[in-house]
C-alpha cells in the first residue's frame, strides 16, 4: 500500500500543469512533455537549448574565421572553406570545447554531462592532430605521385583528387579550443547572466 501511495503521488506530480523535472546527471532543467503539447513545441525547444546554441555558435564563428584567414593568406575567395575541414582555426575543436565548457558552466564539473562532453572533446582534438592530419599528408603525397606518373608515363589516370585539408596542426587545434571556450562563456553570459538583469 505504501509503494502504491508513493506511485500515485509521483503520477499526480507528473500530471501537474507546470511540469518540470531535473536530469539526474545535472542540475539543468529538462521539460517533461505531455500528450496535449503540440509537435512544434518540441521543435522550438531545440532553438532554446543553450548547450546546442553554444556549440553551433562556436562552429559558425570558427568557419567564418577560417574563410577570412584563407582569403587573406591566399588572396582569393574560397567559399568552400565556410564548410570545409582543416585550416585555422579547427572547427571541430571549437565545437567540442564549447560543448564541454557550457556543460561545466550549467551542470558543474562533477556532472555526467561534463564528463561525457570532456572525453568527447579529448578524442576529437587528438584525432584532428593525429589520424586526420596524417591522412591529409598522405593525400597530398598521393596527389603529387599521380601528377608525376601522368607527366612521365603520358598516361591519364582516373581524375580523382584526394582531399588534403582534413586534419589540423597543434596550433590550429589549440586556437579552436580557446575560441570554443570563449564562445561558450559568451553564450552563457547572454542567456544566464545578462537576461537576468
Amino acid at each position: 500500500k505504501q509503494e502504491q501511495a508513493h506511485a500515485t503521488v509521483f503520477y499526480n506530480f507528473l500530471k501537474s500543469e507546470n511540469e518540470t523535472s531535473f536530469d539526474i546527471t545535472a542540475s539543468y532543467p529538462v521539460n517533461v512533455y505531455t500528450k496535449t503539447e503540440d509537435f512544434m513545441e518540441h521543435i522550438l525547444d531545440i532553438f532554446k537549448n543553450h548547450i546546442l546554441i553554444a556549440a553551433t555558435f562556436s562552429w559558425l564563428i570558427s568557419q567564418i574565421l577560417k574563410f577570412v584567414i584563407t582569403a587573406i593568406v591566399e588572396k582569393k575567395w574560397r567559399f568552400e572553406r565556410l564548410v570545409g575541414d582543416g585550416g585555422m582555426p579547427s572547427g571541430h575543436s571549437a565545437t567540442v570545447a564549447s560543448l564541454a565548457t557550457i556543460c561545466a558552466l550549467i551542470s558543474g564539473t562533477g556532472s555526467a554531462a561534463f564528463a561525457i562532453s570532456a572525453v568527447l572533446a579529448i578524442i576529437v582534438c587528438h584525432d584532428a592532430m593525429g589520424v586526420r592530419l596524417e591522412a591529409g599528408k598522405h593525400a597530398k603525397l598521393l596527389n603529387i605521385l599521380v601528377e608525376s606518373f601522368e607527366m612521365f608515363s603520358k598516361k591519364e589516370l582516373p581524375e580523382v583528387v584526394l582531399k588534403e585539408f582534413v586534419g589540423h596542426t597543434p596550433l590550429q587545434v589549440i586556437t579552436g579550443i580557446l575560441l570554443g571556450i570563449l564562445c561558450a562563456c559568451a553564450t552563457h553570459f547572454i542567456f544566464f547572466v545578462y537576461r537576468k538583469k
